[in-house]
């Protein structure tokens, strides 16, 4: 055994608890950056429904969005992508700057009406501010991955209150195909520490309707959850393809990069007054109006109309083409569960169980994350809907294949060579 190895091996237990510190670190700060922003997150959004004339100040959102990233951004307007290319060692690191400027700029999203989510806002605060103390720990724990993942874990079982969820999300989003099992104790460390820093804070989350009343059995009801399958997988490449449709056409347009929040915004401005209704703007968990299209009603029969899945389809997408922040998470679950919905109602199935398994299988194929949708499904709506939402989520993953939302993850990871 050579002096290297030896001090190698005589070094991996301080690795380990430092790795550990960082994840503790993480989780901490991603319970209280979540529980801070959910709560302004709640604020803008009431505010936005008191004064809808917000709507309007969209674009001029959008510019200063444009401005902010352009002066202090460096890189980090890429968002997730830019973190999984730190954890894979091809960027040198998260800019600290990360964690104010996706805060700010997604909260002026959703005040002026973006319809985008909170994942993404979430997952970038916890994993920019665990980089920064896995810069200061560096010497103990030199691979990156270990704070970046175990920030992703934190922010993203933080702000939905699935730590179970949240941990296997980290360890299976970052290379296609292969788990991150070597992170997995840190990751639910950081993930475990910001669902309970956030509920010592006071942050409640959504409860959805008689969620405790699942009662789908698997022997009678596969197929039906395979062929609904087919439809989420569909979905999700149609999410994919959109969102970079609308980016490819901006392209085509020789549109300025200064200037896409400002068309992206017209053309929501432009749906929202053909439709006569902002339903579609804004977050979607529930609607201003009691009647308003919305993930809480999309587990009602008739809760939603039948075409409600494809209008907030594609009121985020051209969000998002424009450079809003906030994310795709909640939104795929709105489109998710009003498509289940839809299909339950057509068919004369269960419509809170195919609701379910919407909201969860269409963000599991477009991020290629069947395992902690499956798991995610679980801890949202009781253990019924365990097998029947993984057979939904590795069926719609196996349709919606050779395409995803992060193409940095089909890269292999040269840390775990």
């Amino acid at each position: 055994m050579t002096a290297e190895s030896l001090s190698s091996r005589m070094r991996s237990p301080e690795q380990l608890l430092a790795g550990l510190g960082i994840a503790a670190l993480a989780g901490l700060g991603s319970g209280l950056a979540s529980a801070v922003f959910l709560a302004a997150l709640d604020a803008v959004t009431a505010t936005r429904w008191r004064h809808p004339w917000l709507l309007f100040l969209l674009p001029v959102a959008g510019l200063l969005m444009v401005r902010a990233y352009a002066t202090w951004g460096r890189g980090s307007e890429r968002g997730v992508s830019l973190l999984l290319d730190v954890a894979h060692r091809r960027e040198p690191q998260v800019p600290w700057t990360m964690a104010p400027l996706v805060f700010g700029a997604t909260l002026l999203s959703h005040l002026c009406g973006g319809s985008v989510g909170r994942e993404g806002t979430a997952v970038q605060m916890g994993a920019a501010l665990a980089h920064v103390w896995g810069r200061r720990l560096r010497s103990l724990v030199p691979d990156p991955s270990v704070a970046v993942l175990a920030g992703i874990a934190g922010g993203f079982g933080a702000v939905f209150g699935t730590p179970w969820a949240g941990a296997l999300y980290a360890i299976e989003l970052p290379v296609l195909g292969r788990f991150q099992w070597r992170r997995a104790l840190q990751c639910l460390v950081a993930s475990w520490l910001g669902h309970a820093t956030c509920l010592a804070l006071g942050v409640q989350h959504t409860h959805y309707p008689l969620a405790q009343a699942l009662s789908l059995q698997p022997a009678g009801g596969l197929w039906q959850c395979a062929l609904a399958a087919l439809v989420f997988g569909l979905a999700a490449r149609l999410f994919v393809g959109c969102l970079r449709g609308w980016s490819l056409l901006f392209e085509r347009l020789v549109i300025p990069r200064w200037a896409l929040p400002v068309v992206s915004a017209l053309v929501i401005l432009a749906l929202t007054q053909v439709l006569g209704t902002d339903a579609y703007l804004g977050i979607g968990v529930t609607g201003r109006l009691p009647g308003d299209p919305s993930i809480v009603r999309c587990f009602e029969p008739g809760g939603v109309t039948a075409w409600s899945w494809g209008w907030k389809l594609l009121f985020t997408t051209v969000t998002l083409a424009g450079g809003f922040k906030g994310g795709e998470v909640t939104p795929l679950f709105f489109v998710g569960a009003a498509l289940g919905n839809t299909l339950a109602m057509l068919a004369g199935w269960p419509v809170q169980e195919f609701a379910a398994m919407g909201f969860v299988a269409v963000f599991a194929a477009a991020s290629h994350t069947p395992l902690a949708c499956a798991v995610l499904g679980w801890e949202l709506f009781g253990p019924e809907l365990l097998l029947p939402a993984l057979l939904a989520c590795l069926v719609a993953n196996a349709v919606a294949t050779g395409t995803g939302l992060y193409d940095a993850r089909t890269q292999s990871d040269p840390g775990s060579q």
